[in-house]
């Protein structure tokens, strides 16, 4: 079942501080803000919504094809989603531009400071969903803001069921706006700042916003998440990393499990579940693309922290 996954295709450039961010940013001098952090630790990974989402399904035997637009200097990572036999169909090069670049400085409370340069992605509206792909699922996650707001209305259209995931794309809309993407969407995630944001806008509440489709998902990190549907609140563990290397991403693998779960017909706790423990193996991984399971080994560890099988 192929799930269009319309968002963006980065590279994340990623940065330790070795300290805390509380420590350095006082409160009452926020008007005078001058901060500077030495970073040891920098490097360059392959990131995106798109591209992380794509990722992580495709190594639960997912189908993602992913749209986006990206810059001159794609090369690189255009060879890796060959590799791993990610369909490109859909990604447009945009002449003169730069693939989109996140600056990530993470601190040692997992505390992160991110700058972004859009580039490419700022082209996105440039693509059109694809009515001829089979495409049974789609997903709206942070791109150019005319692109997510055309991708939408695109989807609707063409009647494919849509996962609105706004995720840092969320303060470009306004209220109006941010309510029609639920009116279109069948399904939304958010995380815990994104669901209050998401209520102040468009003036409603989770259990109102959850009323209009058929799954909120919103998650807390190492709080959890909590799915509401027609049937009532369902409450998602944490489950625990092996190690916790790198939090980046960790949103968008648990974004690939939801989807999973979604195309599988699997139960809103076992796909909740599915999708917290893709999160766990990715933090324990520097990068957002370089956690590694298979179905076989991703059902043992599913049976180990839950105490029963489930059917990938």
């Amino acid at each position: 079942m192929p799930v269009l996954i319309c968002g963006s295709m980065a590279y994340d450039n990623i940065m330790v501080f070795r300290g805390r961010f509380r420590d350095h940013i006082l409160p009452d001098q926020i008007h005078i803000l001058n901060v500077a952090f030495l970073v040891p630790e920098l490097r360059r990974e392959l990131g995106g919504c798109a591209g992380n989402i794509a990722y992580s399904l495709k190594l639960l035997g997912g189908q993602p094809l992913v749209m986006a637009t990206v810059g001159r200097d794609f090369g690189h990572y255009r060879v890796r989603l060959a590799e791993q036999g990610i369909d490109q169909r859909c990604i447009t090069e945009v002449p003169e531009t730069l693939t989109a670049q996140a600056y990530i400085t993470t601190d040692l409370d997992d505390n992160q400071i991110t700058a972004f340069h859009p580039g490419a992605m700022e082209h996105s509206h440039l693509n059109r969903v694809p009515t001829d792909a089979g495409i049974r699922i789609g997903v709206i996650s942070p791109d150019g803001r005319q692109g997510m707001l055309e991708h939408a209305v695109q989807l609707a259209e063409a009647g494919i069921p849509c996962l609105f995931d706004p995720g840092q794309g969320l303060p470009m809309f306004d209220g109006e706006e941010l309510r029609a993407f639920i009116g279109r969407a069948r399904w939304v995630t958010v995380n815990g700042y994104e669901g209050r944001l998401l209520s102040e806008r468009t003036g409603w509440s989770l259990e109102e916003i959850a009323s209009r489709v058929e799954a909120l998902v919103v998650t807390r990190g190492s709080e959890g998440s909590t799915i509401f549907t027609s049937q009532g609140r369902i409450d998602i563990p944490v489950v625990a990393a092996a190690r916790v290397a790198d939090p980046t991403g960790c949103g968008d693998a648990y974004r690939a499990g939801l989807l999973h779960g979604i195309s599988r017909g699997l139960s809103w706790e076992e796909s909740g579940r599915l999708a917290a423990l893709i999160g766990a193996l990715k933090v324990a991984c520097q990068g957002t693309q370089n956690h590694h399971f298979t179905p076989a080994t991703l059902a043992a560890d599913y049976r180990a922290a839950f105490g029963h099988a489930i059917e990938l």
